[in-house]
């Protein structure tokens, strides 16, 4: 996790040193708030989702909880691939 993505997400630390710091994995709720606020920024693909994601889940759980947003209108495919928060 890069640490200016580092700042825009709040997971909780389970432990810290100047190396290395360990959070805990997002729920579904956190996950789906996670990924509202990375494409409030910009419209993203999965595989760009998952390149920024890939330490803390999985494809398929990023893909469930895109399915998921969809469902409830808060984020649309758009005709290229890319997943856009609806209202940016």
């Amino acid at each position: 996790m890069s640490s200016n993505l580092g700042d825009k997400i709040k997971l909780r630390v389970l432990y810290e040193d100047p190396d290395i710091v360990v959070v805990t994995a997002p729920n579904e709720d956190e996950l789906k708030q996670i990924l509202m606020d990375l494409l409030k920024e910009q419209p993203m693909n999965l595989k760009e989702l998952h390149g920024i994601l890939s330490g803390l889940a999985s494809e398929d759980k990023i893909r469930r909880a895109l399915t998921r947003l969809m469902e409830q209108d808060m984020v649309v495919l758009e005709p290229d691939g890319r997943y856009k928060a609806v209202g940016t």
